[in-house]
């Protein structure tokens, strides 16, 4: 966040409190000296911040009469949507994207990027044996994020990106499990990166699905 604008974050926090509940569809908002004391600004970071809203059509301003939350609010971004989602839901695509993406990695994949996937899957081994958990996400993500590079579809690739914070999140929740979970799924990851290698469609979208369903 220190990069961040303050207006910016001013933003963020008054977009989460709409999405909370505190500020209502049709509602008005607070005043500027009441809201610079609720978010702890001045006034110019407040200005900027709903004017930023405004004019992504979550807020109105009103001449004379102040500034209230649009009736219909325009449809969440991914990122928002991912963030509030329910594990099972995200999976649940999750296995639908990664099966697209496994099957076009096996078509499309150049020796280059069999090599990155390659790099990663050595890290992820790496970090099982220091039973490091942290190295063990960051490999395993980078893992899969390799093979959806590989898909040569900057959509799905895209798609995959949105998903990896969620992921991330979940893996972060296991803390207490170590690094078992990691080490238990290892192969499935090897066979994985063998079979879009040979070209084994089939069998790499069968792994894939093991793999998400054991929530490896």
């Amino acid at each position: 966040m220190k990069n961040q604008k303050l207006s910016d974050q001013v933003s963020a926090k008054i977009r989460q409190d709409i999405l909370d509940g505190k500020y209502k569809a049709g509602e008005k908002i607070p005043a500027e000296p009441e809201l610079m004391k609720v978010y702890e600004v001045g006034r110019s970071s407040i200005r900027e911040a709903i004017k930023s809203l405004a004019m992504a059509g979550i807020l109105k301003v009103r001449q004379g009469s102040g500034t209230f939350v649009n009736e219909v609010l325009p449809e969440e971004n991914m990122a928002e949507k991912l963030r509030v989602a329910d594990f099972d839901e995200i999976n649940a695509v999750r296995k639908l994207l990664e099966e697209e993406i496994v099957r076009l990695a096996v078509e499309n994949h150049t020796q280059a990027e069999l090599e990155e996937i390659e790099k990663h899957l050595t890290l992820r081994k790496l970090a099982i044996i220091a039973e490091d958990r942290p190295a063990c996400t960051n490999a395993d993500i980078a893992f899969h994020l390799a093979i959806a590079n590989a898909s040569h579809n900057k959509v799905l690739a895209s798609l995959y990106q949105n998903f990896t914070h969620t992921i991330r999140t979940f893996f972060s929740k296991r803390e207490a499990q170590g690094i078992g979970h990691f080490a238990m799924s290892h192969h499935l990851h090897a066979e994985l990166l063998h079979a879009i290698k040979t070209k084994r469609k089939k069998q790499a979208q069968e792994l894939i699905r093991n793999i998400l369903d054991h929530n490896y």
